[in-house]
């Protein structure tokens, strides 16, 4: 029989349905059984696509005697991240202050009273193993401290709410010292090239600011090296499906070759617009240009709802094994191909008899440089035996919503992994943003169809009585938006109005609409900065954070701020660039003593001491938009002042002599974007 989860919309929730344990969702209902029965709460954190959680879920919580444990002693809440990122920050917060790692499934055991966590963890197994602690033995050990130890879980607590508000606890500066950029990027360049062991995920907003930062060097060698080298091991690794498209979420060793196979929406937006900046920068590599191509035909293929946008992951599972649908035997591989064709393959790609992965190989390049024609044929080949016979790379391909699609459909090809088809508009915007920027890098008139097209979506149908909606579900908008929802859809239009001139009035409106709704509703009027959520949506949360910390994603105070400057610089209106001052000084003190933590706020310092506007004639606009600069606006004018200018370079709002010649602008917008380093 299944429990109460059955009706949630969220997969992973759904997923959790037939568990015989009695999970209750988020909310009043939960939450006040547990105060009025005294009884503590087991707070689950997790998402669809998370194997551990895949794991946990088919071990621990499908066991009838913990199941029946829990039901008597506990009150059960399973929470999507995805949907309640504000309630994943401040319970991850929680954790680390405890003293543990974090991760997911995050299990937490909460106070019935206060919401307060007293015991942490992530994935428990069944009996004990992996050095952890079977999950029914936990239960018994909480149970027993909960009710013999209360004084000194109430003592724990308080410690715990006191350095939550601590951590949280922004004074702001008077100032904020020019020196924070130097500083901020010999801090940032340690976490990009850092990966001597573990794992590498892709933290592109790290490898972003050494990118922005490139430009302040002489030479633009070290650092510029250093965001180059991300964009190789990307396109190269065994982090990108080099068959199909995509790229998986990080990998399990220090040589990019073997990941853990879920793909993301948010990476791979964050990836595209990465790369194609890399080439706007000059770094012209086929490899990166194929990647991106790729990338683009599974969003079309396997990734892309009819009305346009775009799914939020896929499974790193299929038939109950991690990998096994992007994985090749090497007995596989010589069914597939001839003798001369393996041997071609192996000369662009790691393929050996014991393969890299549990006996199997993930393919991963060995060189950059274009793939011959020959090598092309071999993957479309390796593309067939995974998706069938007949199938070619941008044939929409069938979704598997669930197990049970999985079971229904007859699949030609391989079994595919279950697809999690809620559209999240934070994730949506950051996809945007990346096929914006890459229809600048690279002119595929697909790249900019499927940007408008997905910005349509949400500008058209992500709205409840005026205000922002965070999910989609098959046509359905639900769940108020968080700040980074706000945030990433502004910068997303922001970024469509740079690609595409021709509706760059829209864009610009929308923007400006949708920072007024924004700043209506998070804006911390006291001393400045965005809160996480609305005051109505901050109920039971244990404080209204703001979060700064970039981690896979950038951060959402970090991103509003470059926002408001660039807001500024379009409509050279001051109180957007007095707001964004405001905000840079409430994290000033963060921005100069933790520029690890916050690589966004530090371009978005840049974005605010060195933001410049270049008002352009056409010709001279189309020029300038296929190059990276990073801290610029462009605007088309037809008609400048003087009839043989090309541009104008506006230093902040101070406008610099118009310039005649291309040489004559790439100099004066080298001087205003490097006015401060």
């Amino acid at each position: 029989m299944s429990n109460r989860l059955a009706q949630s919309q969220s997969l992973y929730l759904r997923k959790h349905a037939d568990n015989p344990i009695d999970w209750y969702p988020w909310g009043y209902e939960a939450l006040a059984k547990a105060r009025t029965e005294n009884k503590p709460i087991l707070l689950s954190i997790g998402y669809s696509s998370c194997h551990w959680c895949t794991v946990m879920e088919h071990e621990a919580f499908s066991d009838t005697v913990i199941a029946d444990y829990m039901n008597d002693r506990f009150v059960a809440i399973k929470v999507d991240r995805e949907e309640r990122p504000d309630l994943d920050s401040i319970y991850m917060q929680a954790v680390q202050i405890m003293g543990g790692s974090g991760g997911w499934p995050l299990n937490l055991f909460l106070a019935p009273d206060n919401l307060v966590p007293f015991y942490c963890g992530t994935y428990f197994p069944i009996e004990p193993r992996y050095g952890r602690p079977g999950f029914l033995q936990v239960l018994i050990s909480i149970q027993e401290i909960y009710y013999d130890r209360n004084q000194d879980i109430q003592d724990y607590k308080n410690q715990i709410v006191q350095n939550l508000h601590q951590v949280n606890k922004h004074t702001p500066v008077p100032i904020i010292s020019d020196e924070v950029l130097a500083n901020g990027i010999a801090k940032c360049a340690e976490v990009v090239t850092n990966h001597s062991h573990g794992t590498c995920f892709p933290m592109i907003p790290y490898a972003n600011f050494l990118l922005v930062a490139s430009r302040f060097e002489s030479d633009q060698s070290v650092l510029k090296k250093k965001s180059q080298q991300r964009g190789i091991d990307l396109a190269l690794g065994g982090i990108f499906d080099h068959v199909a498209g995509g790229w998986h979420r990080y990998t399990v060793d220090h040589t990019w070759t073997v990941p853990h196979f879920e793909k993301m929406l948010y990476d791979n937006g964050l990836i595209m617009e990465y790369l194609a900046n890399l080439w706007m920068s000059g770094l012209q590599e086929p490899t990166i240009a194929r990647s991106c191509d790729l990338t683009v035909t599974w969003l079309q293929r396997e990734m892309l709802a009819e009305e346009g946008c775009f799914y939020a992951s896929q499974d790193a599972d299929s038939e109950g094994r991690e990998g096994k649908f992007w994985v090749w035997s090497y007995a596989e591989l010589k069914k597939i191909f001839s003798a001369t064709e393996l041997e071609l393959l192996q000369q662009e790609f790691t393929i050996s008899v014991k393969g890299n992965f549990e006996g199997t190989n993930v393919l991963q390049r060995q060189k950059l440089g274009e793939l011959s024609p020959e090598v092309e044929v071999c993957l479309t080949k390796l593309f067939r035996g995974r998706y069938g016979e007949y199938s070619r790379p941008t044939d929409a391909f069938p979704v598997a919503r669930s197990e049970a699609d999985i079971r229904e459909i007859n699949w030609e090809g391989r079994v595919p992994p279950v697809t999690d088809t809620k559209a999240i508009t934070a994730w949506n915007a950051l996809m945007i943003s990346g096929l914006a920027t890459a229809y600048r890098a690279f002119q595929k008139p697909i790249y900019k169809q499927m940007a408008v097209k997905a910005a349509k979506f949400i500008l058209e149908n992500q709205w409840i009585e005026g205000r922002l909606q965070r999910i989609n579900y098959e046509g359905q908008a639900a769940v108020a938006a968080q700040s980074e929802d706000y945030a990433l859809l502004i910068k997303a239009l922001l970024d469509l109005h740079q690609a595409v001139p021709d509706q760059a009035d829209f864009y610009l409106e929308q923007a400006i609409a949708i920072q007024a709704e924004f700043d209506r509703d998070f804006w911390d009027t006291m001393s400045g900065g965005y809160f996480n959520t609305t005051s109505e949506s901050s109920q039971y949360l244990l404080l209204r954070e703001r979060n700064y910390q970039d981690n896979a994603t950038p951060s959402a105070n970090g991103v509003a701020i470059a926002n408001l400057v660039r807001i500024a610089s379009l409509t050279e209106k001051l109180d957007y660039l007095d707001r964004a001052e405001l905000a840079l000084k409430r994290f000033g003190h963060v921005i100069e003593h933790s520029p690890v933590a916050c690589p966004s706020l530090l371009v978005a310092f840049d974005w605010f001491r060195n933001h410049t506007l270049v008002r352009a004639n056409p010709s001279q606009y189309a020029y300038l938009n296929s190059q990276y600069h990073p801290s610029v606006m462009l605007r088309i004018e037809q008609h400048l002042p003087n009839p043989e200018a090309i541009a104008i370079v506006c230093q902040g709002f101070a406008c610099l002599e118009p310039a005649t010649s291309q040489e004559m602008c790439d100099r004066q917008l080298w001087q205003s974007t490097t006015r401060v380093k």
